[in-house]
């Protein structure tokens, strides 16, 4: 037990964290050097067209009589969910720093994480080799963070390898083992899962006492399924069979169930002739911050989008969802995400691994409506929305957010919260001298960031801003629904929910985006936005014009007269048979989306 060290790697998203475990496992020889690629615990084509880790990844290391169990998780604040679970599962943490960074939004938020499971820190500087980088300054910074002393901070370069044998080492060192438990009980707890077309469901689990071997019999004991274990064995980082987890050990467990809901994330394995008396504590619930329809192109596609969902639930805990029905869009579902990003990569995942191609309606955040008759709903689509007349009052979600910058642009970010709403807080900093950091303290409601929030924050601050957030409470505000009108028909995807005082500017930004967007037609399209009955934007596409003069010669003008008044008429005529009949692609929808 004493020689066996599980740890994970937390950052802020590009610090470098899957280098990093790329060093490790070169140093340690748990992949041989011709087979070494960058980052290749990134194991998605996603992951690597992008440089950011969207998935937690395991892998056993064996170096110095020790078995060290690391956990690479990501950095970005829409994949936090995947950094709580890897932290439950192991007892020590290599919080790394960009040293030409500094302390950035989210590895504040994940070291809060990492505090809150009384886990081992170890701090440790990336990018020493790199010209800009400033060592004092950033160890001041984490001084300052966790009260640690100058020379509990490592350095290292994961780039070049330079000083990643010390991380190790500090690793065996401090990191404590895992504690022995009760083997009477034997329970391990799953923080990941993931789908295999020949095995059923292959779940990764923590063995948090006793043993577990090939051929036991083990009940999941929050869904009280029963299986026998096909196969056990740890991540290196293919799997490799053992036929045996101890206490202690990280791994996975093949069970052959095929069934996606018998296998949960945070479950407790025991065996079902020896059965533990209670469940681990597994997780917290997360909660869904953004909510957006999800709909097939083709309506026969519905069957392999809930099958491709269910995988998709499997591997992307955090990923909410439930059937709904849209007189435009037919059968689809109404997905919760933790943001942006997440839904973007949920999106990209159907296209690339199930060959999917899907309408995605314009995001919302969970309103809580409070009706007259006293009753009060959670309302995720803006189709949900009650009449007027019954609506008492509304409350939206308002994030606690905190903005790491340098101090010059604090003045740009300030305007830019004022503009959405933003309450300011207070203001720490993080350094001192000249070139100092600040940290900058506001409350906001969620649907100011959902949209183009993180975007500005790069631009206002040439790059250097950071963000992180966490959900405070509901708070009453004044919101309505806006309508989208093509060519007189109401289109149900393009409909959301808006502030009242920010209605036009929202509503004329749509239309415009449709204007530049949508194909024309042989009529003239009318585009209108609307509240209620009041029109408050509109735009109209021109028609396409046929030259049907082209083929006349000679005679009187009244004979173009002539063919250009039937023209019109034809036009007219055109126009109220294909009223509804506008088809809208999917960059339309896009465009809306990204506005």
């Amino acid at each position: 037990m004493k020689n066996i060290k599980n740890f994970c790697i937390i950052a802020h998203i590009d610090h470098g964290k899957s280098t990093l475990a790329d060093r490790f496992l070169e140093l340690t020889g748990t992949i041989e050097k011709r087979k070494m690629s960058t980052q290749i615990l990134d194991t998605m084509e996603l992951e690597q067209e992008r440089g950011i880790t969207i998935k937690l990844q395991p892998v056993r290391m064996e170096y110095k009589e020790h078995t060290l169990n690391l956990i690479d998780t990501p950095g970005h604040v829409d994949f936090t969910y995947e950094v709580s679970r890897s932290l439950a599962a192991v007892e020590g943490a290599i919080l790394l720093v960009d040293a030409t960074q500094g302390v950035q939004a989210q590895t504040i938020g994940n070291l809060y994480l990492a505090l809150d499971q009384n886990l081992k820190i170890i701090p440790v500087l990336n990018k020493i080799d790199l010209p800009n980088a400033d060592v004092e300054k950033v160890s001041a910074e984490i001084i300052h963070l966790i009260g640690c002393k100058k020379e509990d901070i490592l350095s290292c370069s994961a780039k070049t390898g330079e000083g990643v044998e010390k991380i190790l080492e500090r690793v065996i060192e401090e990191v404590p083992s895992p504690p022995i438990e009760d083997h009477e009980n034997p329970r391990a707890l799953i923080f990941d899962s993931f789908y295999d077309d020949y095995r059923g469901v292959v779940a990764s689990v923590r063995v948090m006492s006793g043993e577990f071997k090939k051929g036991d019999q083990i009940k999941f004991m929050k869904t009280k399924r029963t299986a026998e274990i096909l196969d056990i064995g740890h991540h290196s980082p293919k799997l490799i069979s053992d036929g045996i987890l101890e206490n202690g050990q990280i791994g996975y467990i093949v069970s052959g169930l095929k069934e996606l809901g018998d296998v949960r994330v945070g479950d407790t394995v025991t065996l079902e002739k020896n059965q533990a008396e209670k469940p681990l504590d597994g997780y917290k619930e997360v909660k869904p911050m953004v909510f957006a329809g999800i709909f097939p192109q083709e309506g026969d596609d519905y069957n392999a989008l809930r099958d491709a969902m269910d995988k998709l639930k499997l591997n992307d805990s955090a990923l909410f969802y439930e059937p709904e029905h849209s007189q435009a869009l037919g059968f689809g579902f109404r997905c919760g995400f933790l943001g942006m990003l997440h839904l973007e990569i949920f999106q990209e995942r159907l296209r690339r691994e199930f060959g999917l191609h899907i309408v995605a309606t314009v995001p919302s955040v969970a309103y809580h409506v409070f009706q007259t008759n006293g009753k009060d709903i959670i309302v995720k689509s803006p189709q949900d929305l009650p009449e007027v007349q019954q609506i008492e009052h509304i409350e939206e979600p308002w994030m606690i957010m905190d903005i790491i910058t340098p101090e010059e642009y604090i003045g740009n970010i300030m305007s830019l919260i004022s503009d959405r709403k933003g309450i300011y807080m207070n203001t720490e900093y993080l350094s001192a001298g000249s070139n100092q950091r600040a940290m900058l303290h506001y409350e906001i409601p969620l649907a100011s960031l959902i949209t183009d929030f993180y975007d500005k924050l790069k631009t206002v601050t040439s790059g250097y801003g950071s963000l992180n957030y966490d959900f405070k409470n509901y708070q009453k505000t004044d919101v309505v629904k806006l309508d989208i009108l093509i060519a007189d028909e109401s289109v149900e995807a393009l409909s959301t929910l808006v502030w009242r005082d920010g209605a036009f500017k929202i509503g004329k930004k749509i239309i415009n985006s449709l204007k530049d967007t949508l194909p024309r037609q042989q009529f003239v399209i009318k585009l209108q936005a609307c509240i209620g009955g009041k029109v408050i934007a509109g735009e109209r596409i021109s028609a396409m014009r046929k030259d049907v003069t082209a083929g006349l010669y000679g005679g009187d003008v009244t004979r173009k007269r002539k063919v250009l008044e039937k023209q019109k008429k034809g036009k007219k005529k055109m126009m109220a048979m294909g009223k509804g009949k506008v088809n809208i692609p999917p960059e339309a929808y896009l465009a809306v989306l990204k506005r």
